[in-house]
């Protein structure tokens, strides 16, 4: 979760770390820190709250000029955010700074042991306990990576460390378990960091750091080994974006920003896909077609936002495949002893690649047999290396916490696996499958049609800024729209939201019901699901009837939600499984707009971060 930075090179070091560490906020905004190497010795500074205040009290106090440094932003796990549990945590002489992401698991027991020795620690966190033995492993072998391989050794949990110590003032030092860190080279200088979008505006060539490596930067170059001393095989990747994908480009969030790039998303995400015979064509998959004909289940896992996703494919992947699909969320996954073998498909979908509560739900499932496919948006990250197969979406760098382009990109890959599955099996035909994806490259357009028209929604927004709570209903794919509207407005406008299928309303929801309390309602097509259709107008006709505001997303053309809607929200006609794409974009404009007219932070809500990379 946190964000990390380091830099060794010929610039100067806090204006490039700093740099790095606004690009990711997102990733945490409970306090931030930098430390410096010059003149011998180690400067440091760090402030609780956002990245302003650290730069406000630089201003004031500024540090020395320095070739080599790093930083961090923090997502608050051990102790509150404090400046004493601010990072970088320091030795007692000062010597030695670390950053980390993750947690030491073990730090209890090392802490004790070390108060023993006679070591004062003054923060609360985790992270001090590391840099206190990483002191003592210096004095011994007087060399930082091995120290930091020796006390790797010793530790238990996920974690990122960087560090720099004052004897060596043009050496970064990196470490990695189960805790995203990448490197970044350029021309005699080297950068780590939690995401390339750190140094994308310094280098685009990147190293992928694997599990247990420890990486050791210096003006010459870049040194990875295992936590065992052993030289590592690394693979370096070119980064396929720049910085400008990376700012706001004249929008007033990231999150407007990147629900307009979602038709250019939607339709990178398709670029390539079929080939000269009309065959859908999936080169990253590396999973044999003989292997596919052979699952007999398949089972989504995912968190958060991807989980909706996962949920909408399960109707895609049964409706085409005919091959059972569960869709399940990740952090409860392993504990309930799922039934997996040799023939299921456990297809794990994550935005940064880096989640957590997934990375240990696929390695569960690789335990037990099954193959693994990634849906991913992030090259190098840990899930899709880990993977047997690996479907990137081609959404470019999101930088908001709350998903949008993500969610539209992860729902054209399910859809791409879907018809795959449906090619190799037999169980689609070539033009059936044509048929799908020509709709699908016309979804970007369809979208541009919805934001074209989405000052109503926003106006109906600013109207609800003192609504205390919000429901939404849904059927079919139109259930995890709602839920993924309702979890919108709770990351966004920190309200009270709720998505139901709209058939449970009777067995219990419709209690909630009263007079001007506003329900969003997703509408099927009366053309692809008319049953659906007709109960869903009847379950709008039951809440409208108990005073509540009915907000009608319903399609173009269906005139039979007219008479019971209060707002209708028009989208455009879609096949059924196809409608999620265009309905979820009015839901994610007016989450935006209404966490704005509460005056909140849009980009960066309360308690949240963009990559969960903890349990």
């Amino acid at each position: 979760m946190c964000g990390i930075v380091g830099y060794v090179g010929n610039q100067d070091a806090l204006d490039v770390v700093l740099n790095g560490l606004r690009r990711l906020e997102y990733r945490g905004y409970d306090s931030a820190g930098v430390a410096v190497l010059a003149d011998g010795g180690l400067a440091a500074e760090k402030k609780a709250g956002k990245l302003a205040n650290l730069e406000k009290e630089l201003g004031e106090r500024p540090l020395p000029e320095s070739s080599c440094g790093l930083g961090h932003t923090r997502w608050a796990t051990h102790g509150p955010p404090t400046d004493a549990n601010a990072h970088p945590h320091l030795d007692n002489p000062g010597r030695v700074a670390v950053v980390h992401n993750g947690i030491i698991e073990n730090f209890a027991r090392l802490r004790a042991e070390l108060t023993d020795r006679g070591h004062e620690l003054s923060s609360q966190t985790d992270t001090e306990v590391v840099a206190h033995l990483l002191s003592e492993s210096y004095g011994e072998c007087g060399d930082l990576a091995a120290a930091m391989r020796e006390v790797c050794g010793r530790l238990e949990g996920a974690f990122t460390l960087v560090a720099v110590h004052a004897d060596q003032p043009d050496v970064v030092v990196g470490a990695r378990r189960n805790s995203p860190l990448v490197v970044g080279v350029g021309e005699g200088e080297a950068f780590l960091a939690s995401d390339v979008a750190a140094f994308i505006a310094h280098t685009r060539e990147a190293i992928e750091l694997g599990q247990d490596q420890v990486v050791e930067l210096t003006r010459a170059g870049v040194s990875v080994t295992g936590f065992d001393g052993e030289p590592a095989e690394v693979r370096a990747y070119h980064v396929d974006w720049d910085a400008s994908a990376a700012e706001k480009g004249g929008y007033d969030y990231f999150m407007l920003k990147e629900i307009a790039e979602q038709p250019k998303a939607v339709a990178d995400t398709l670029l390539g896909r079929i080939d000269a015979e009309g065959q859908l064509t999936l080169d990253e998959l590396r999973i044999d077609d003989a292997e596919l004909r052979e699952v007999d289940k398949i089972v989504m896992v995912a968190c958060g936002t991807a989980y909706h996703a996962g949920m909408i494919a399960k109707y895609a992947i049964e409706h085409w495949t005919r091959i059972p699909c569960e869709t399940e969320l990740a952090s409860e996954f392993r504990y309930r002893d799922p039934i997996l073998d040799g023939r299921t498909l456990v297809v794990a979908i994550s935005q940064s690649g880096e989640t957590m509560d997934t990375l240990m739900a696929l390695r569960h499932a690789r335990e037990q047999g099954a193959k693994v496919l990634a849906i991913c948006n992030t090259n190098g990250s840990t899930i899709p290396r880990e993977s047997d197969a690996v479907l990137y979406t081609h959404a470019g760098p999101e930088v908001a916490v709350a998903s949008t382009k993500a969610f539209l990109t992860q729902l054209v890959a399910c859809y791409l696996v879907a018809l795959y599955l449906g090619q190799v099996r037999g169980t689609k035909w070539g033009d059936e499958i044509g048929e799908v994806v020509g709709e699908l490259a016309r979804i970007g357009e369809q979208v541009d049609e919805v934001l074209a028209t989405m000052e109503p929604v926003r106006e109906l927004a600013r109207g609800l800024a003192d609504k205390g709570t919000v429901l939404f209903l849904g059927r079919h794919v139109g259930y995890p729209v709602a839920l993924e509207g309702a979890l919108k407005l709770k990351e966004l406008a920190y309200m009270h939201a709720e998505g139901f299928a709209a058939g449970e309303l009777k067995h219990g929801p419709i209690a909630l019901i009263e007079d001007g309390l506003p329900v969003v309602v997703v509408v099927p097509s009366p053309r692809g699901r008319s049953v659906l259709h007709d109960k869903i107008v009847s379950n709008i006709q039951e809440i409208r009837a108990r005073g509540a505001m009915t907000i009608v997303i319903a399609e173009e053309g269906d005139e039979a939600v007219v008479p019971y809607a209060d707002h209708l929200v028009r989208v455009p006609r879609t096949p059924t499984l196809l409608q999620p794409m265009v309905a979820a974009v009015p839901l994610q404009v007016f989450a935006c707009e209404l966490a704005t007219a509460r005056g909140n932070e849009v980009d960066q809500p309360r308690n949240l971060a963009k990559s969960v990379t903890v349990e």
